[in-house]
């Protein structure tokens, strides 16, 4: 009786490593596109939420000053003025707390209130990007030099916001209609949306992290010299 040959550890074929595994970096980068090119309607509206919702801020406090001016009195009455006066001469530690800032914010704003009840992070933080556009609109020729560079801030750093909000959407839909990301009950659904979330999250981190360091030096550097030069 002939007997099959045991194959051992050794002789026992390997499985050929596919893209992903040979470069995680790859999947890293690859993944959050396809989510946002399988979702580009709902990424679309998002972003017009977010940057629509900081414009109108800006808008509101150039035909209403008053607004923009009790933000920028809590704000020095809260202290914020005062410590980004104080790390000024430091940027990098002023980078890493404008970072944290952020992050925090994000998290505080989008990603929690989310994880809680569908969607909520996306009514939360419209109204949050409202209120930062009012102390920081160009209603002074100064404010307005301040914009050249603060303009890519916002852009950059409003667009790390947008992907947190957008994978709250994500999370939502997922959660009260499971079917929307191929899921059999609201529990797998919430796990698979929560998934994508996490993608889109650590996709954003790298816009609040070159956001924070250009924020930052455009301050320390640029701001003054503008204002001398164009003022």
């Amino acid at each position: 009786m002939s007997r099959k040959p045991i194959a051992t550890k050794e002789q026992s074929p390997q499985r050929p490593l596919t893209p992903s595994a040979k470069h995680p970096l790859r999947r890293f980068l690859r993944k959050p596109f396809q989510i946002i090119r399988a979702n580009f309607r709902a990424y679309l509206i998002i972003n017009v939420i977010v940057y629509g919702s900081f414009i109108a801020g800006l808008v509101a406090a150039m035909v209403f000053p008053n607004l923009g001016a009790t933000q920028v009195a809590i704000q020095e009455d809260n202290g914020t003025f005062d410590l980004v006066r104080s790390l000024l001469n430091n940027p990098w530690l002023f980078s890493l707390t404008i970072l944290g800032v952020n992050v925090m914010t994000g998290a505080l704003w989008i990603v929690l209130p989310s994880l809680i009840v569908p969607f909520t992070g996306i009514a939360i933080f419209a109204y949050k990007a409202f209120t930062l556009g009012l102390p920081i609109a160009p209603t002074t020729a100064r404010a307005a030099v301040i914009w050249i560079p603060h303009s890519l801030t916002a852009l950059i750093e409003f667009q790390a916001y947008a992907l947190l909000m957008f994978g709250a959407y994500i999370l939502g839909r997922s959660w009260v209609r499971p079917a929307t990301i191929g899921a059999r009950n609201r529990r797998q659904g919430y796990v698979r949306g929560l998934q994508q979330l996490g993608w889109l999250s650590l996709s954003a981190l790298p816009l609040f992290i070159v956001g924070a360091i250009w924020e930052a030096f455009s301050i320390r550097y640029l701001i003054h010299p503008l204002t001398q030069w164009l003022l």
